[in-house]
């Protein structure tokens, strides 16, 4: 299979709009954010597999956002859990194959250590990728800015769990890598890394420019995955303009 392309929705974009608009950009998927209009519990599962079908795009999902998957309060932490696991469930219902999740918390840090809230981040990682494997989806943890996953800390995610990682170009900027570390990484890693968010960016900020509008060096950062890798890369724009988002396509499918 390969390399395939896609993109992430946005806020205010229909999944109908997105698949056709994939279709006739000639992607192999698209990344559908189940946040906002697209929680689990507003989507038709039916609907949107048909959907899929219809438009020949194959189908992968952005978990929700801001679910405290380590909060050291018990029952929040089961609930954004049980959260987590009903949208995987609902998800794979769809037809998606893969989902990026969130490892992060918003526990107060200076009453909690940071070891122990890792240990319950690493324990509920475990347990969506188990359940994940269940349904035949598999879950990718996305490198997030901050003190707990960003992509060089990830290692001892590797070692603790058997999930899969998303590797998003724009936070990886944010904390201190350049192209060259970038693809060093993913050169290194590439038999976990099973998705990249391709996040443009003028600096270190979550900026999610247009593909090849930012400073990121692209065809540095993808050499290491241009032979033999298999997984997916999603553009990830914070737009709404589908002439931004066909350029994009246009830009990447030049450097592969």
């Amino acid at each position: 299979m390969g390399i395939r392309r896609g993109f992430v929705t946005q806020i205010g974009m229909e999944y109908e709009d997105a698949f056709a608009h994939a279709n006739a950009f000639d992607l192999d998927f698209v990344e559908l954010m189940m946040d906002g209009q697209h929680v689990r519990n507003r989507l038709d599962a039916e609907a949107v597999q048909e959907s899929a079908v219809e438009n020949d795009i194959d189908l992968a999902v952005h978990l929700p956002f801001a679910l405290d998957i380590a909060s050291p309060f018990e029952h929040v932490r089961e609930g954004a859990l049980r959260e987590l696991l009903a949208a995987i469930e609902t998800a794979a219902d769809c037809g998606a194959e893969k989902g990026v999740v969130h490892a992060s918390t918003s526990a107060w840090s200076p009453a909690w250590g940071h070891d122990e809230l890792r240990e319950q981040l690493l324990d509920s990682v475990r347990e969506l990728d188990t359940f994940a494997s269940e349904h035949g989806f598999e879950v990718c943890v996305e490198n997030i800015p901050g003190e707990f996953f960003p992509a060089e800390r990830f290692l001892h995610l590797f070692d603790e769990t058997g999930a899969s990682m998303t590797f998003d170009t724009g936070h990886a900027r944010m904390n201190g890598m350049d192209s060259t570390d970038m693809a060093d990484f993913l050169d290194s890693h590439r038999d976990r890394v099973t998705h990249l968010h391709l996040n443009d960016t003028r600096r270190a900020s979550d900026e999610h420019l247009p593909f090849g509008a930012g400073t990121l060096d692209f065809e540095t950062i993808l050499d290491p995955l241009r032979d033999d890798w298999i997984g997916t890369l999603s553009i990830e724009t914070f737009t709404l303009d589908w002439g931004y988002m066909e350029t994009s396509v246009e830009r990447l499918d030049a450097l592969l």
